[in-house]
């Protein structure tokens, strides 16, 4: 065990240093593609090849406060380019890799988009990502590809190393944090260091909090063995910031390789001391689903003290399901912890510290939200994290009483400081210092959070938070370009498989032939433009799909009049 310390450093940075000074032993391991072997290295080695791509990114013109694009998967190599843009004081951006070996068009120009929203004038990508964007016609590709630096170029730049002169102040920017938005561009949420830091202590607190361990006592743990993509918040600040922040080692699989193989993420939760890991609901269901009986029985997952479980609705089929499944191979119900956050609050805003498993609740009296209240037990999130403060309000912004359900409010140092040049997108979602989530729940009177829905139209898929116009316009595409014939998109509950996609599709064919072959070439573009499969794809004739007087399409109706089987598709 490791010396737990308690006093927070000013900067990222700073986590960073001290982790290579406090535990030197301690580090990162970067499993391979096949979850077998693994490179490690040590803290301060991981802090000296930061610093030295910080003067990598400097020699080629990187500025202190300037945005950087890291589009890299799970490697050494975007854990170079990522924090060594943070010890330059340069802002890094985290996007998501292409998952195949040649990037799909649709990805490709969501990255233009962003790259020019922001002004990007580095991206640090492989090869293939380069050669596809400068195979395409398209200017907005082409200046794309002239922007790539490849991880052999950055290292080949780095003639010696930089300090950590970059972030002055608590107060300066860190990194953003790409999210869904409601334009075709993803928004840019703006991380200050102090944020960034209290986020990782106060997630490495409730860990030893619930543990009982003493502030300069042991830690309780030894690492953190995880699956999650680094551009994901839970992945990037849970997982990477927490080990820093705590000490620990931490050991990274490649997300594509959880998804083949759950099993890999399992055995190492067994090797590796005391651990401890998050995963989305639908990762504790893959696991459920895809390991057979012989490979279950040759786990030790004794070693697992918390099992964290957030970034979508925690279910409680899935985490019967678990612990029925693995309790006979080590796993403890009660090591299972909902928790609650979202990236406009850094990461964490709960975490349940109660140490029983999954507690269930309904709320014993309803809002007045005029929004869709759910009536059925809810998951328990857990208290709010330190200096973190909830409130539960009225559209009108009245404070409503413990059990009513309504729009949960979040005030703490972990709150986002805007949209990256989004003003109007950032005065929706703040009040003052007060962040808007969109999400619906209630506090029940021991203040612990439960959600029982949203108000915003973000799809979760597995983990993805998805824009329904993203599916549409695909659609619409195939469909030729929108216009008179429209398509929506929304989100079912599909039990222990979580949320799904649903589109549906006007159309003025009439014939069931041409309307099944228009929905199963929308399925295609979507599952290979999107990595979406849709749980279904109707067909439905011209004006059905409900909209508003000014056109505006209604959304929570229409899947209202899906779920009611009231739309009479052509075709499904």
């Amino acid at each position: 065990m490791t010396a737990h310390r308690r006093r927070d450093p000013a900067t990222v940075v700073g986590l960073l240093e001290r982790a290579a000074r406090d535990v030197p032993e301690r580090g990162i391991a970067v499993l391979c593609s096949r979850g077998r072997g693994a490179e490690r290295l040590t803290w301060p080695q991981v802090a000296e090849r930061a610093r030295r791509a910080a003067a990598a990114w400097a020699a080629r013109g990187v500025a202190p406060g300037e945005p950087v694009a890291v589009v890299l998967p799970t490697s050494w190599d975007f854990l170079d380019a990522w924090l060594g843009a943070m010890v330059l004081g340069a802002l890094p951006v985290a996007s998501a890799p292409s998952a195949g070996l040649v990037p799909a068009e649709a990805p490709l120009r969501k990255l233009a988009g962003v790259v020019e929203h922001l002004g990007i004038r580095h991206i640090a990508a492989g090869g293939a990502l380069r050669d596809a964007a400068a195979a395409h016609q398209d200017p907005a590709l082409a200046a794309l590809a002239a922007r790539v630096t490849t991880p052999e170029a950055l290292a080949a730049s780095a003639v010696g190393a930089v300090g950590a002169e970059g972030p002055a102040s608590p107060d300066d920017l860190a990194f953003l944090q790409l999210t869904s938005g409601s334009t075709g561009c993803p928004r840019a949420v703006e991380i200050r260091h102090r944020g960034a830091v209290h986020n990782a202590v106060a997630i490495d607190e409730a860990i030893t909090a619930a543990d009982a361990a003493s502030p300069g006592g042991a830690h309780p743990l030894d690492g953190i063995v995880s699956w999650l993509p680094l551009h994901h918040d839970m992945g990037l600040v849970g997982c990477l910031l927490v080990a820093a922040a705590a000490g620990l080692d931490l050991w990274l699989l490649r997300p594509s390789t959880f998804l083949a193989r759950p099993r890999l993420w399992l055995e190492h939760l067994g090797r590796h001391g005391e651990v401890f890991a998050h995963a989305p609901n639908f990762g504790y269901q893959l696991c459920v689903e895809r390991l057979t009986p012989d490979e279950r029985a040759r786990l030790d997952l004794s070693p697992w003290r918390w099992a964290m479980t957030g970034a979508e609705m925690v279910r409680e089929a899935t985490a019967r399901a678990f612990v029925e499944a693995f309790a006979p191979h080590g796993f403890r119900a009660e090591a299972l912890r909902p928790c609650y956050g979202l990236a406009e609050a850094t990461l964490a805003v709960t975490v349940d510290r109660a140490g029983r498993g999954l507690r269930l609740a309904s709320p014993p009296c309803c809002g007045s939200g005029g929004a869709e209240d759910e009536t059925s037990a809810v998951a328990c999130l857990g208290p709010p994290v330190r200096d973190t403060r909830l409130r539960i309000t009225a559209p009108d912004g009245r404070d409503l009483e413990a059990g009513a359900v309504g729009e949960v409010r979040v005030t703490g140092p972990g709150v986002f400081a805007g949209y990256r040049d989004d003003e109007a997108a950032t005065a929706e979602a703040l009040d003052g210092d007060e962040l808007r989530t969109g999400d619906l729940g209630f506090v029940d009177a021991r203040g612990e959070l439960h959600l029982t829905g949203r108000i915003k139209e973000l799809l979760i898929l597995r983990g993805q938070n998805v824009m329904p116009h993203e599916l549409e316009w695909v659609a619409e595409r195939v469909m030729g370009g929108g216009g008179a014939c429209r398509a929506g998109a929304f989100a079912i509950d599909a039990g222990a498989e979580g949320e799904q996609a649903v589109l549906a599709l006007e159309s003025r064919c009439v014939e069931p032939e041409t309307a099944a072959a228009l929905a199963a070439d929308v399925r295609r573009c979507v599952q290979r433009e999107l990595g979406i499969v849709p749980a279904d794809v109707i067909v439905v004739r011209r004006g059905l799909l409900p909209r508003t007087t000014s056109g505006k399409l209604q959304r929570r109706a229409l899947r209202d009049l899906y779920l009611r089987r009231a739309l009479r598709p052509l075709s499904s």
